[in-house]
């Protein structure tokens, strides 16, 4: 990998993990425009660690507090604190679990086609704008009831069909329940600790078993650029969501498919 395949597909998955704007349609769309092959299983483990390891480092002092209450409420047999918060995370967590352990082979060999990831960048996209501005938001994550935890759990394991956004589909179906705008964000980055640190582990076991020779130092150059930027771009969007909205991602994606929609046409 050159110096600038290496920097600007990290600096992709650290953008795109968190954005609700599908990691998976640029991680194809970037090599297909500048003619660049495959980055290899070991780079995108690397910036999977490096976008898990800012996510856990912004969200130090709440998984702290979540860990500790959760454990407190296991002892106790009672909600305690923000154990209902950790205990809505590790639920809404078995959908996509369960999903990705039942479908994984399918959807790697039938489902990562550029038509399919162009047509949910653009219907899931509509979605998001469409809860957005439809729908109220009163409510933070800590008062979400069990259906609409198992709700966003399902909305989740849909975002295994690439082009759907992990993040996007989980921020749609927050706002559709009336999550605030910051609350549906701040659980779905939440949600992605769980979901990234299993399907990395998978992949890092996949790694192992392949024997493959590894350069380090490309490795830990990707990790820690798309650390740094998805750091930022999780602060940068918690901080302006609430004024911007979700349509500029909506547009966005709207643009994206079409573009891709245009190379599938064109091929």
């Amino acid at each position: 990998m050159s110096l600038e395949q290496i920097l600007f597909l990290a600096l992709v998955q650290g953008l795109t993990e968190f954005l609700p704007i599908s990691s998976s349609a640029h991680l194809i769309l970037v090599p297909l425009v500048a003619g660049w092959p495959d980055q290899g299983l070991a780079f995108d483990v690397a910036v999977h660690i490096g976008t898990l390891s800012a996510v856990v480092w912004y969200f130090r002092n709440d998984l702290q507090t979540m860990t500790k209450d959760w454990f407190i409420s296991l002892r106790q047999g009672t909600t305690i604190g923000e154990s209902r918060l950790a205990w809505a995370v590790i639920i809404a967590t078995i959908p996509a679990g369960l999903s990705g352990v039942i479908w994984h082979d399918f959807i790697a060999t039938e489902l990562r086609s550029t038509l399919i990831i162009a047509i949910t960048t653009i219907v899931f996209g509509l979605l998001l704008g469409l809860a957005d501005w439809r729908c109220k938001q009163d409510y933070s994550e800590q008062q979400l009831a069990w259906r609409g935890i198992l709700f966003i759990g399902f909305a989740q394991a849909i975002a295994l069909i690439p082009g759907t956004s992990r993040s996007g589909i989980t921020m749609t179906a927050g706002r559709l329940l009336g999550l605030t705008r910051t609350a549906s964000a701040r659980f779905s980055f939440l949600l992605s600790i769980p979901v990234i640190l299993g399907s990395g582990g998978l992949e890092t076991v996949k790694l192992i078993r392949a024997e493959s020779a590894i350069s380090w130092s490309v490795l830990i150059m990707g990790a820690l650029v798309s650390a740094v930027t998805a750091y930022f771009c999780i602060k940068l969007f918690l901080h302006f969501i609430t004024r911007i909205g979700m349509w500029p991602f909506v547009i966005y994606r709207l643009i994206l498919g079409t573009v891709l929609l245009v190379i599938v046409v064109g091929s």
